[in-house]
């Protein structure tokens, strides 16, 4: 089957986030997050950009507000997926934060997948009744090991061409996946296939070459380089002497 090509422009497509002159600011999660404020934009203009910091800091909820705007569910997969259950615990923070954003798009490419690690096998489930239900052969990603089901996914979805929300991919991956992964958003920074907003706290991923590395905190979101992050800090420092760093995190020194 030939592949459906959206526009003949490079990522990205999704060119900037601002906050709506109407939006109420402040109150309760997610708008009273210190970095959120009238002020607040994020400019996108490479085509893959990655968010780090440290839990807490509303990264995922930023990721989660930009796939609802694209029209994604909250439980990650694809348009006019709902995959899981929303009356037990699915966190809707971010499709709140969405109602106080707006998007700037050339084009506007909302085609894609939002790809959440703890939801991905039920939505992987949903993919393969759905495919038997249409009588047609089910991707059976579940078949594969836990990682290699996952980079199977990365490599069939994002081979085409829209935009992709990963929320800490990471978190199911060995080492040497993620270094897989770290490959095929190589190509897609390279190539301009596609265009991917990640979350992350691996420094493997957070490596990729030419894309635009943020660092969330509670005063905003600014620019950083790997060796900068803390990420990267914290797993050089065990590296260079791990027995020194165990025994001063056991002290709660680090």
């Amino acid at each position: 089957m030939r592949k459906t090509r959206l526009t003949n422009l490079p990522a990205p497509y999704l060119k900037r986030l601002s906050v709506r002159e109407d939006a109420s600011l402040g109150g309760d999660y997610p708008f009273n997050l210190p970095w959120l404020d009238g002020d607040f934009s994020l400019d996108f203009v490479t085509p893959v950009t990655i968010i780090v910091g440290e839990n807490g800091t509303g990264k995922s909820t930023l990721i989660e507000a930009v796939a609802a705007l694209c029209g994604y569910d909250e439980a990650g997969g694809g348009k006019g997926y709902r995959p899981l259950d929303h009356s037990r615990a699915v966190d809707r923070s971010g499709a709140l934060l969405a109602s106080a954003l707006r998007a700037a798009w050339l084009p506007k490419v909302t085609a894609g997948w939002f790809f959440r690690a703890e939801s991905f096998f039920s939505v992987a489930r949903f993919l393969d009744e759905a495919a038997r239900d249409a009588h047609a052969a089910p991707p059976d990603f579940l078949s594969w090991s836990h990682g290699e089901g996952f980079v199977r996914f990365f490599e069939e979805r994002m081979s085409r061409q829209g935009i992709y929300f990963l929320d800490e991919p990471e978190s199911a991956l060995s080492p040497k996946r993620q270094l897989e992964l770290l490959r095929l958003l190589h190509q897609i920074q390279e190539t301009a296939s596609a265009q991917i907003i990640m979350a992350t706290h691996s420094p493997i991923l957070m490596a990729v070459p030419g894309a635009r590395l943020l660092e969330i905190t509670r005063g905003g979101l600014a620019e950083t380089e790997l060796r900068q992050t803390r990420h990267f800090r914290l797993y050089q420092d065990f590296t260079s002497d791990p027995e020194d760093f165990v025994e001063r995190a056991l002290r709660d020194e680090i």
